[in-house]
């Protein structure tokens, strides 16, 4: 039975619960803007994503959202407050700041997707390494709609899901429903309602129980791999594999294998 999880809040936007198993759930907890990402959001956002990258009781990372739905994107009431071409490149050069963390971030990070996620909500979904979403819930990036194609939110989506299906949400701004999220790849699952939390749950604890330092460089491996040719894409994974051949955690978990013995306690290293 997992234990309960201790909260503890770093930031009133963002808050941060830790488990006995090493998994971190960060919350966006601005409900009444259906967690909309501000500037300051975004900011403690990024942070919080570095800090748990460097830190080793951290295995698993876990991106919310408070109240009734996941993320419904940018705060446009900030950015159109903002009149100044400089001002309104620092929101997106932050957002896509905060995305970027994600995919760097050592530890794996799952979204669950409730409500909507819509626009840069949609983008963090995509950017996430997994995503559960709720049955019912429903994704766009809905910015043409008011005069403004999703750019940056378009890099994510497209590296997500197949580019007709993307073109298609992009171009039209139109909701897809959470079975078609799942038919496109931009989520793992889709759960009913009231089961989310466990799903969610049983997925980061069974990634938590891995060694963390194969975790680490499995995932650093698998998103630089994607952007190089697979002469070089082979290249870096002979390297990896012989990186993590030489661990610790790699030869204990092969021992016990050979052995009959069971899975050893992993050190991470």
């Amino acid at each position: 039975m997992t234990p309960a999880p201790q909260p503890a809040t770093l930031d009133p936007l963002l808050l941060v619960t830790r488990d006995n198993h090493g998994v971190v759930t960060l919350t966006l907890n601005r409900p009444d803007s259906f967690n909309a990402l501000s500037m300051a959001l975004m900011d403690s956002l990024k942070s919080a994503l570095i800090e748990l990258g460097n830190d080793p009781s951290a295995h698993v990372i876990i991106l919310a959202g408070s109240g009734k739905v996941f993320c419904a994107g940018h705060d446009l009431k900030e950015m159109r407050a903002e009149t100044s071409e400089d001002g309104i490149r620092r929101v997106f050069e932050l957002c896509s700041q905060v995305m970027q963390a994600i995919t760097r971030c050592p530890k794996p990070v799952i979204a669950r997707v409730h409500g909507i996620a819509t626009a840069a909500g949609c983008q963090l979904v995509a950017s996430c390494d997994l995503a559960v979403a709720e049955a019912g819930t429903r994704f766009a990036v809905s910015g043409i709609n008011l005069g403004l194609f999703c750019a940056t939110p378009m890099v994510a989506l497209s590296r997500a899901i197949p580019a007709k299906a993307a073109l298609e949400m992009l171009l039209t701004g139109q909701f897809i429903d959470s079975e078609t999220a799942l038919r496109h790849g931009l989520v793992n699952k889709v759960v009913a309602k009231g089961e989310l939390d466990a799903a969610v749950d049983g997925l980061a604890q069974t990634i938590a129980a891995k060694s963390p330092a194969a975790v680490a460089l499995g995932k650093r491996l698998f998103w630089r791999q994607r952007e190089v040719p697979t002469g070089m894409a082979y290249e870096l994974a002979c390297d990896v594999m012989t990186r993590n051949m030489m661990t610790e955690d790699a030869a204990a978990g092969i021992d016990a294998f050979i052995n009959k013995q069971p899975t050893p306690a992993w050190k991470g290293r």
